[in-house]
This record gives structure tokens, C-alpha cells and sequence, in this order.
């Protein structure tokens, strides 16, 4: 696993952040994280986010801390 960048990364303060895929797939390389999943229980500490691809508006779930692998994503659109 890749070292993790050198900023403070909240789930929290994720919606509508910019990301921009290392290795593109399906030419979706810009990414807006869409939606926070609230944890259930209420309380729970959050672990997903909804991404949506920016060319096709194709959206997935996945475990926010993906986005701090700096070898998958960088933050903004580069």
C-alpha cells in the first residue's frame, strides 16, 4: 500500500470533493464524491461514499479510505 498523502482526509468533509483516477477505466477518470453513507447504527463511524464519473455519470460505492491511496486517486481533477 502506497504511503498516505501528507493531508488530513475526513469522511465528513468528502461530498462533493473532486478525484481524479490514476488508472482510468471505461475513459471515467474524473470523479465527484456524491454521497456520505451514513453508518448504520446512527453513531458508527463512516466507511463508504458514493463516487459518480464525471463522463458517463455512472455511480459506485466504495470505502472512503480508497481515496488515500495515492497510487489509485488524486484529490481535484488533474
Amino acid at each position: 500500500m502506497t504511503a498516505a498523502p501528507s493531508y488530513a482526509l475526513s469522511p465528513k468533509k468528502l461530498l462533493h470533493t473532486k478525484w481524479t483516477a490514476v488508472m482510468p477505466r471505461n475513459k471515467e477518470k474524473h470523479f465527484l464524491v456524491t454521497k456520505v453513507i451514513e453508518p448504520v447504527p446512527p453513531g458508527s463511524p463512516v466507511e463508504s461514499v458514493e463516487i459518480e464519473a464525471v463522463h458517463s455519470k455512472r455511480a459506485r460505492i466504495i470505502a472512503w479510505r480508497e481515496l488515500k491511496d495515492a497510487a489509485r486517486w488524486r484529490r481535484g481533477w488533474v
